[in-house]
């Protein structure tokens, strides 16, 4: 569950990736034609040292913030519980949410009154994060 919710969240369009390898590779060809080209035109060396130069420096800043943006879309699955009682002596416990678990399934007796027990909740816990603000805003 965890895995496939994790991946839905951290993929980048793989078009975008397209285009930032692609330029990446356009800007090492620039740059090496650049060497080759130096001897003979200096004009044309600093042109296609400039132009792979800023291709290289925009990839690798793409690439970088593309990095920072996958970490904060990272989304935490708040754990589910199951809330156990007992009807006869009303003990409670909560336990970690297991597969098959449904609402009124009765589970073991109850440690006091040996009892039958059963689930009478499954919730998540939803934990409030505050937002970060702004230096600039009061």
């Amino acid at each position: 569950m965890k895995k496939s919710s994790e991946s839905t969240t951290s993929r980048i369009s793989s078009f975008v990736i397209l285009v930032v390898l692609i330029t990446l590779v356009l800007s090492l060809l620039a740059v090496l034609l650049s060497v080759i080209v130096q001897p003979t035109n200096s004009e044309a060396s600093l042109l296609l040292l400039a132009i792979g130069g800023g291709g290289l420096i925009l990839s690798v800043y793409v690439l970088i913030q593309m990095r920072r943006r996958m970490r904060s879309l990272k989304i935490e699955i708040p754990p589910v519980n199951t809330t156990i009682e007992c009807r006869k002596c009303g003990t409670k416990s909560v336990r970690e949410f297991q597969r098959g678990d449904y609402i009124f399934k009765e589970l073991d007796k109850c440690q006091k009154c040996d009892d039958k027990m059963i689930i009478t909740a499954i919730y998540r816990e939803v934990q409030d994060k505050e937002k970060e603000r702004s230096p600039f805003l009061s």
